[in-house]
């Protein structure tokens, strides 16, 4: 498969841009004519740029207005291509993009338009040049792929054909099966974006949200899918137009871009098996059974309050690590580790960071296969020393630099608490809370990080994204959206903050990065699970008793029941499928706190209470506005 991307879709200058595209892999690049035009150097010096970093130039863009334009402005458009094949032809260029007219002055018709290209085609030959004709979704006349086809396939002429672009045809639901009946050789290139499903113009919605497929809403693989049938066997290339990643990192979105594609070339790999694409072969998205254990990272002095804290929600210890100062507590199937070594990854870690929750084991289907589609994905390994006679867990890095291990059933892995802990009694003074499982993991990202790790659990793992929903904070908007598999497994939820003027902004201030920010623990029976807690010297979150009197007439709840609801401080909500009910720790540190929550039946994560859990949290803070350390 060859990968191609727009200079267009990332932000720097034009060398930057290019070195971040060689170094994240792919095999060409579209020039967009205004960095080319914005660069001090001359066509030459570009091409050379681009080929000394093991590039090809797959074509260059965009000509506007062409086709149908009525004398005396027609003459000019064959001037200004002229002009066009003069700068391709010392970039080293041999494809010019041109979109389907949007002028006022434009004349419609589909021979006059063939007619256009006939001889537009004549002249690009004659160079040794092609053209490729691009249907914009919002085109004066032409603005549907099957019609500007129509106009490739009466222009009839070698090197004239058609450029195929996913956000035109799928933002007007244009149906893709058209698009198996155009041959192969007359499709120049193929140039994909996906997009959130937003009602908006369609330019301006092609302008300013369109992202890396995969991180959309978009039918990306099918429109994909559709063009393997028809044998085409070029370029996958990338056209973003996307404010967010204008402002971000050059790099990060260029290997965002690569990621993406890599990964579409697998889902078409298992779609359409007799394509001509040469397609990455990799193990399938693996499947998560369970998360193992969260390990944090803290040191001897901060480890007193974290454990403190996991006595009081009823977790007692029962293993130590063989070799380093590791402990394990437990509850239910819940597995906490807490590691105050002051040697490897977690030292260093806490060194940054503070005490926090900086690794998560996943127990998956294969781990070894997890972990070369990881690596085949781009994701980073990672390793590090261990002594002999102990496990080496395979393992990746993830959200703010920390660490996603790897674990199945299969092998030695499963037997990882065994072989690497030795048990130790349990303290009786501690009461159960009959905490279950590990329901949700809660990890804070800056916003323009949200795409990068949307993609990397939904290539990597066997899960799915929900529909971003605004989490409203007295100090901004915090946007969320839920990864997760069929089986409730794995439930992650990515909170991005714009601003540190939230309490996400702030934890991520804080702590120096992006992080886990609370872990969210399920029972069977909240009210009971509430009590115990009481006992244990739990220091529960205390909500607005308003919230009580509101949530009782919204949805007609038994008086009863909101009078336990507000004793134990338990917030409430409902969907289509069943009841939900919450409860919260104070925070630990700089925003960091554990919620416990009772299923049933109920699908969501409790959006509609997170502002009334903000504003008890704000209760909490200094002065000054921040977080009681």
């Amino acid at each position: 498969m060859k990968t191609s991307i727009a200079t267009v879709s990332i932000s720097g200058e034009l060398p930057e841009k290019l070195e971040a595209i060689a170094k994240a892999g792919y095999d060409g690049v579209e020039i967009f004519e205004n960095d080319f035009l914005a660069f001090d150097g001359s066509p030459r010096d570009v091409g050379r740029m681009v080929r000394d970093l093991g590039l090809e130039i797959t074509l260059f863009q965009p000509f506007r207005d062409f086709e149908g334009m009525p004398e005396p402005h027609r003459s000019r458009t064959f001037d200004r291509a002229e002009r066009k094949f003069d700068v391709m032809q010392e970039l080293g260029a041999d494809l010019l993009l041109v979109c389907s007219n949007v002028s006022g002055v434009a004349l419609g018709g589909i021979d006059r338009l063939a007619d256009d290209f006939r001889e537009l085609g004549e002249r690009a030959a004659k160079r040794g040049l092609k053209v490729g004709y691009e249907a914009l979704a919002w085109g004066r006349h032409i603005f549907d792929h099957r019609d500007a086809w129509e106009v490739v396939r009466r222009a009839d002429h070698p090197n004239i054909g058609l450029i195929l672009d996913s956000f035109h045809t799928l933002s007007r639901k244009i149906d893709i099966n058209s698009i198996r009946s155009i041959p192969k050789d007359k499709i120049f290139i193929v140039q994909l974006a996906d997009a959130p499903l937003i009602d908006m113009d369609l330019l301006y919605w092609s302008r300013h949200f369109r992202n890396m497929p995969g991180e959309g809403d978009l039918p990306v693989a099918d429109f994909t899918a559709a063009i393997a049938d028809t044998g085409y066997d070029g370029y996958l290339s990338l056209e973003i137009f996307n404010d967010q990643f204008r402002g971000g990192s050059t790099r990060e979105i260029a290997a965002d871009g690569h990621r993406s594609l890599i990964y579409l070339g697998d889902q078409i790999r298992r779609r359409s098996p007799t394509t001509r694409l040469t397609l990455p072969t990799m193990p399938p998205r693996a499947k998560i059974r369970d998360v193992g254990f969260v390990e944090f990272a803290t040191d001897d002095g901060d480890a007193a309050g974290l454990i403190g804290i996991l006595r009081s929600l009823g977790f007692v210890k029962t293993a130590v690590h063989r070799s380093k100062a590791v402990s394990v507590y437990s509850q239910g199937d819940i597995r906490l580790l807490v590691n105050t070594d002051e040697g490897g990854f977690a030292s260093g870690s806490y060194a940054v960071h503070g005490t926090s929750a900086y690794a998560v084991a996943l127990i998956v289907d294969d781990a070894k296969q997890a972990l070369a589609r990881a690596e085949a994905l781009n994701a980073v390994p990672f390793t590090q020393p261990v002594q002999e006679g102990e496990l080496e867990l395979p393992a990746i890095r993830g959200v703010g630099g920390g660490i996603v291990y790897l674990i199945d059933d299969k092998t030695d892995l499963g037997r990882f608490s065994e072989i690497d802990f030795l048990p130790v009694e349990p303290d009786a003074q501690i009461e159960a809370a009959g905490l279950t499982r590990i329901d949700h993991i809660a990890q804070t990202v800056s916003y323009d990080e949200m795409l990068t790790w949307l993609l990397f659990y939904t290539s990597i793992f066997e899960t799915q994204k929900t529909p971003m929903v605004d989490i409203i904070d007295p100090g901004g908007v915090v946007r969320s959206q839920v990864i997760e598999n069929g089986q409730g497994s794995l439930r992650i939820t990515l909170n991005g903050a714009e601003n540190r003027r939230t309490l996400a902004g702030h934890f991520i201030a804080e702590k120096l990065g992006s992080s886990v920010q609370h872990l969210a623990f399920e029972t069977d029976d909240i009210f009971a699970t509430s009590q115990a807690l009481a006992r244990n010297g739990f220091r529960k979150l205390q909500i607005s008793p308003n919230y009580y009197g509101d949530v009782e007439a919204r949805f007609g709840l038994d008086p009863e029941l909101t009078d336990r609801l507000k004793q134990e401080n338990i917030l409430y909500d409902r969907d289509e499928h069943g009841e939900y009910f919450q409860l919260y720790s104070e925070t630990y540190g700089e925003g960091f706190f554990f919620e416990i929550v009772e299923r049933r039946a109920y699908k969501g994560y409790g959006a509609p209470n997170a502002i009334f859990r903000i504003a008890a949290l704000k209760k909490l803070m200094r002065p000054d506005g921040m977080p009681k350390i």
